[in-house]
């Protein structure tokens, strides 16, 4: 056979196998997911709706039913989508006809990867979300419904756990949620497993989480980031506390380096201290001189330690220093 006969053999075979391989990948995409249209092989046949399960599961349907997964059918842009039971437990035709376990899709015995991955089919894709996998929970095994209750939210009587309602985080009382489905308070939550950070906010100078003032994903991202310790927001490890304290951005005529290098942890302990401002030090100028020192052989090499004495009515630098995030005006932050 000559060479050209030969390529057009090879040509041809190759068409044929990209073809099958279309075909293929085209069957395999009649496989319904959440959030999709269903195909026509199953739009009257293989789902039966969620009613149908309310038979057997009874309690099951009745929580469900007043979550926001069950209103999605009501909305207009999910309508020809799966949507309740069905969404994520597969088609119910066949586990409704013969009651067999194995007919219908159960999370009892899936990992926390395989129920994620569920549950991603239609939360990803937005920036809240995005980054689950390379986030620490997925790491460390930690899925969605080890905090969310995809069937229904707590019930119970919601009790204020303070009679100073400072926002509605603070209406609700420990291990009650009343938002994204969570099994319990954002805060009780979290320190169920990051009990380390508890005692941090019972020391005199702290942020107010467990009053309810504020919430620890108000900092951090559950679902994974690029900070460290999975901040907030994608512009630097301290852009989670220039949210509120917004005086201290900039940009500054004279910038003071530790707050654009290190961020703001370089100086304080962001969940509690038992030092004003939340300080790493009780005295101010021990923080300081951690760069400043006088010893030339110690600390930043420029600019060096105060030349005055460090005696007590000296020692509280920011007395004089007072714009020691940066300042418009003044190179040593006078003003």
């Amino acid at each position: 056979m000559s060479p050209i006969k030969i390529i057009k053999a090879v040509l041809i075979c190759g068409a044929v196998i990209l073809a099958v391989a279309w075909l293929t990948s085209q069957t395999r995409s009649q496989t319904v997911k959440p959030g999709q249209p269903k195909p026509a092989s199953y739009s009257s046949g293989e789902y039966v709706g969620s009613e149908a399960c309310k038979d057997c599961h009874e309690d099951q349907f009745k929580a469900f039913s007043h979550t926001s997964h069950a209103s999605l059918a009501n909305i207009s842009s999910w309508k020809g989508k799966v949507t309740g039971c069905e969404a994520c437990h597969g088609p119910g035709k066949a586990h409704l006809a013969e009651g067999d376990p194995t007919k219908i899709i159960s999370f009892k015995n899936k990992s926390s990867k395989a129920i994620s991955e569920t549950c991603l089919t239609c939360h990803a894709g937005k920036e809240e979300r995005n980054n689950f996998r390379r986030g620490e929970h997925w790491r460390n095994d930690i899925g969605c419904t080890d905090c969310h209750s995809p069937h229904s939210n707590m019930s119970g009587r919601n009790l204020a756990n303070s009679n100073v309602l400072v926002t509605t985080a603070n209406a609700e009382k420990p291990g009650f949620s009343t938002i994204r489905m969570l099994k319990a308070n954002d805060p009780q939550l979290c320190m169920s497993c990051h009990s380390e950070v508890k005692p941090a906010f019972s020391s005199p100078f702290h942020h107010k989480v467990l009053e309810g003032a504020m919430r620890c994903s108000d900092c951090h991202n559950p679902h994974g980031g690029f900070e460290l310790k999975q901040a907030r927001l994608a512009t630097g490890a301290d852009a989670a506390c220039i949210k509120c304290h917004v005086d201290k951005q900039g940009p500054f005529t004279y910038e003071h380096a530790p707050v654009k290098t290190e961020g703001c942890t370089a100086c304080h302990t962001p969940h509690g201290s038992s030092n004003p401002r939340l300080l790493r030090f009780s005295a101010v100028n021990q923080l300081c001189l951690t760069c400043h020192s006088v010893a030339h052989d110690v600390g930043a090499v420029e600019p060096s330690g105060p030349q005055h004495n460090q005696n007590a009515q000296y020692a509280n630098c920011t007395a004089c220093h007072v714009k020691i995030h940066g300042s418009r005006s003044s190179p040593v932050f006078f003003r």
